[in-house]
Parts: structure tokens; sequence; C-alpha cells
């Protein structure tokens, strides 16, 4: 009878292995550190070289270097990658004829490149994307298809909404440099899908975008995409979370404006008249807010 008290004693010794489940705290750590050392700023990097454009120089013997260009960029070593990236910007710089053939291609491995977390290979993608466009501007829509366009833009709407400012900023000059480079009109088109992305962030830098696209245009460029439409999409985003989408609305309202009213003496009463004949009350109200009375 005395050894039931002991026997009943017994079923507390099991409890004690739960203490064994705070071992894997410290490997969680170890990993989420193993992460961000992955996801170091490229100044931390001591292999890859971040040459500026301006600073790129020309290939000799192009004619046949270009053969072994393709052999890098499907190289498993990132590294490699990087080094080949960084030749097809100088033949977009210097030798562009050679590099247009394999223009799909390199798109392709750059988007690729930008899904990489190595921070890296992140960086130098972009860097040559900036210099692809300023190489070739409309050829990338007229080239091949346009879903490998789609892919890159994506992407570097994607980087240029990272909290990582060294990745941020370098796609913003992309993205600024795609603007620049091309024709607004066809631009505007593939932009438009992404300022109501589910993504607010991506949301904003396609509004910048396209808000810097707008105001490269001609009359005749906005009512080819629709002026109705194209203050209708600035109203709604006058109602975005991000005030970086709300003032790149501003920005599209005011080009609006001003190309709408250019031949028009009496401005204020023109654009009052054409808010109120189309667009809601609310809209209408929003879109002459904007503009200050003169």
């Amino acid at each position: 009878m005395a050894l039931r008290p002991i026997d009943n004693a017994l079923p507390t010794t099991p409890e004690r292995p739960k203490k064994q489940a705070k071992v894997v705290v410290p490997i969680q750590k170890q990993s989420d550190s193993a992460v961000k050392d992955e996801n170091k700023p490229p100044s931390a990097d001591p292999v890859i070289d971040y040459v500026l454009s301006e600073n790129l120089k020309a290939i000799p013997d192009p004619e046949t270097k270009i053969q072994s260009l393709i052999e890098g960029l499907d190289s498993k070593d990132w590294t490699k990658v990087c080094e080949s990236l960084n030749n097809a910007r100088r033949f977009a710089l210097y030798h562009s004829t050679l590099l247009l053939p394999l223009l799909e291609k390199v798109v392709v491995v750059m988007v690729k490149a930008m899904k990489n977390p190595r921070s890296a290979l992140i960086k130098t993608s972009i860097m040559a994307s900036s210099d692809i466009f300023n190489a070739f501007g409309d050829k990338l829509l007229d080239s091949f298809p346009s879903e490998a366009f789609d892919h890159l833009l994506l992407q570097l709407l994607l980087k240029a909404s990272q909290d990582k400012r060294f990745v941020c900023e370098e796609a913003d000059k992309a993205l600024n440099a795609m603007v620049k480079s091309m024709t607004p009109l066809p631009l505007f088109n593939k932009l438009r899908a992404y300022v109501s992305h589910f993504n607010l962030r991506v949301r904003a830098k396609a509004a910048i975008s396209l808000s810097n696209c707008v105001s490269k245009m001609e009359l005749e460029g906005m009512k080819e995409v629709g002026l109705v439409a194209l203050v209708q999409m600035a109203a709604d985003l006058l109602k975005d979370r991000l005030p970086e989408a709300r003032e790149a609305a501003r920005s599209i309202v005011i080009s609006i404006y001003e190309a709408f009213t250019e031949n028009e003496e009496q401005k204020q009463e023109a654009w009052q008249s054409f808010c109120l004949s189309n667009l809601t009350p609310i809209h209408a109200q929003s879109m002459l807010k904007i503009i200050p009375s003169q």
C-alpha cells in the first residue's frame, strides 16, 4: 500500500523533456542571421564591383567576345553571371548592334537575377537594365514577345518597393531611365495595369512612372489614351493610402490641365467645364481643387 504514492509520483517525470523545446530557438536565430548575411548591402560584398555606366569600357574584339556572353549568362556560378551582366552592359553601351539579337535572352537573365536572394546579383541586374533601357529604348517592346518586358517591368516595380535602400534607389534609377528612353504612349499602356496592383507600394511606384510618362505626352497622345479615362485614373489615385501615389496623381492632373488648356484663353473656365461635363461631381471637385484659381 505504501508503494502507491511513489507510483503516483512517477508521471511527473515525463514533463521534464518539455524544456528541450527551447533548443530550437537559437537554431531559428541562426537561420535569421544567415538570411541577413545573404542580403547585406553591396558594399559588404568583396567580390563584385559595381561599376557606374560612365566608367564602363568598350570590349576589345567584340565580335569574338559576343559568342561567349550567352555561356556566361547561363552559368550556375553567380559571380560569372554578374560578370556577364556587366559585359552585357558594355555591349549595350558600345556595341548595341551585336547585342540586339540576344536582347531577349539578356532580359530573361536579368529578371531571373532580380528574383535571386543574393544582393550582388540583384543590384548588378538592375544596373544592367538601366543601360539596356538607355541603349535600346522602344526596341525592348518591338524586338521580342511583350511577356519578357512585362516580367522585367514587374520586377523593377517590386524592387523599387523594397525596404532595402540600395536596391530601391537603383530600381528607381532604372524606372526613370525606362521612362526617358521610351515613347510615352506604348509605355503608358504597360504601366496602367500596375496602378491598381494589390501591393500599395508597387501601385505607388507605378503611379510615379506613369506620371512621368504622362508629362512627356502631347495633348494628342493624351486623347489617344482618353482624357476622361486619364483623369478618372488620377481621381482614383488621389484616394490612395500612400502619399507618393497621391502626389503622382496630382502631377498627372497638372500635366493634363496644361496640355488641355494650352490654347485656351479662359483656362480655368475650360477646365471646369471639361471636369463637370465628364466626371462625377465628387471627382470633378477633386480635379478643380488641384489647379489653383487665378
